[in-house]
């Protein structure tokens, strides 16, 4: 570590990174704090995956309530569709 060459030069710069540079590098999972991914919403692997990833065209009148209501509006999308399929057939 002391002979290593420093990343920025007596200016401030950057030096361009060499190969030997980046095989030093560690994925940013292994480094970062538990609180920090927590934060920047890196997930564990899930033990079974509960919902599918989907494309789906709606209306634009139906669409906009749900995400002027903020934050987990997709989640409230999945809601009104359970709760609509209690009392209705999708056929």
């Amino acid at each position: 570590m002391a002979n290593r060459k420093p990343l920025i030069d007596t200016d401030g710069e950057v030096r361009e990174l060499t190969a030997e540079d980046m095989a030093k590098f560690k994925p940013a999972a292994e480094v970062l704090p538990s609180s920090l991914k927590r934060k920047l919403g890196v997930r564990g692997p899930q033990k079974t995956p509960t919902k599918e990833r989907i494309t789906i065209r709606l209306s634009r009148d139906v669409l906009e309530p749900f995400r002027e209501s903020g934050e987990g509006w997709q989640t409230r999308v999945d809601a009104a569709l359970r709760e609509w399929l209690k009392n209705h057939s999708p056929a």
